[in-house]
């Protein structure tokens, strides 16, 4: 599922910064300084590349992808296949879902039809997926909190951008045309800065871990679809559980109890 918000986020903060100076009178163009957008840019990447471990930085970029394309798929569908999947259990067998891991694309749901047709004792396999997800759910918490340093440093490398901006100011005090191309230097790399960190890089972050938790509450939903079905239970009471996951759900009162005879 496509997600326009990213996009619009982005577009409207800077619609905004940048409607906002020009409402006060001054120059679009202004805000366009190469130098500082390279001190800051260039800054703040590379104190991510000291950070962090490549492979790590190269996942980190791979799920900016989800920013714009959401990872997690719709929870109903998944309702609707472990209960089909139950169902073609209690009538078949286990063995009989051997057929379905082909026609799946997730590695974890294969996974867990795997287990199943293995003839996984339910506990057991409830330990293996959580594990799974366990480690899953730290490697998304690393790789979205490489935005979150950026947010850190961005800032941070702005500053220093002022001050080199500044130092050009001063060595420049006999040449009045210098002046201003070096305190623009100093204030737009501080705008640079201060933006990219609280308009860009930490609502990324923000952002991904969201769909991280996310994802990971969707698999558990389908741990407990799989443990449902290993444990022969009625497909009905798999749909149950497994909706119990889903926003704003309650568990349905007992209808009998309380009752006199």
């Amino acid at each position: 599922m496509k997600d326009f918000t990213t996009v619009v986020g982005l577009l409207l903060g800077l619609v905004a910064i940048v409607g906002g100076f020009v409402v006060e009178g001054g120059h679009p163009l202004s805000l366009l300084q190469f130098g500082a957008f390279l001190i800051v840019f260039g800054g703040t990447f590379a104190a991510l590349f000291v950070q962090t471990p490549w492979p790590i930085f190269v996942d980190a970029l791979k799920m900016l992808g989800w920013l714009f394309r959401t990872p997690v798929s719709d929870p109903e569908e998944w309702i609707a296949k472990a209960v089909e999947w139950g169902r073609t259990a209690r009538r078949e067998g286990l063995l009989a879902l051997e057929i379905k891991i082909a026609s799946e694309t997730d590695p974890f749901v294969r996974k867990g039809l795997q287990l199943l047709v293995d003839g996984i004792e339910p506990e057991r396999l409830r330990e293996v997926l959580t594990t799974e997800l366990e480690v899953l759910d730290e490697q998304f918490k690393v790789r979205a909190k490489v935005w979150e340093s950026a947010g850190g440093y961005a800032p941070t490398i702005g500053i220093i951008g002022a001050v080199l901006g500044l130092i050009h100011v001063m060595e420049n005090l006999a040449d009045p045309g210098q002046l201003g191309s070096g305190i623009a230097v100093a204030f737009v790399a501080t705008i640079y800065g201060v933006y990219s960190a609280n308009l860009l890089y930490i609502p990324i972050s923000k952002k991904l871990l969201t769909y991280a938790a996310e994802l990971i509450l969707t698999r558990q939903m389908l741990v407990e679809g799989f443990v449902g079905i290993a444990s022969g239970d009625n497909p009905r009471l798999v749909e149950g559980m497994m909706r119990s996951f889903l926003p704003g759900s309650e568990p349905e009162a007992d209808s009998g109890s309380g009752a006199t005879g």
